[in-house]
């Protein structure tokens, strides 16, 4: 069982895109990903200026849950092994 939930784990990516504003994005990480203000914006810049991060790892079942949620937002999201 352990082992499971060590192998199961997955990769939250969050992309760059020209539509949604820094506010936004960091008020989405803050919000779905559970991050701290500044953790966010940390997030924010990375993705800016590099096209994509990591923004959040775990169980599959809650990366899932908060890819949907990005999208939900319209942001650009996907997960990864």
């Amino acid at each position: 069982e352990v082992i499971d939930e060590v192998t199961d784990r997955k990769k939250l990516l969050l992309y760059n895109d020209d539509v949604n504003t820094f506010d936004h994005v960091i008020d989405c990480l803050v919000r779905i990903c559970k991050h701290e203000v500044l953790q966010a914006e940390q997030c924010a810049w990375i993705i800016h200026f590099k096209g994509k991060a990591i923004v959040k790892s775990g169980a599959r079942a809650d990366m899932i849950a908060m890819c949907q949620a990005l999208l939900d937002e319209g942001l650009s999201a996907t997960i990864a092994d």
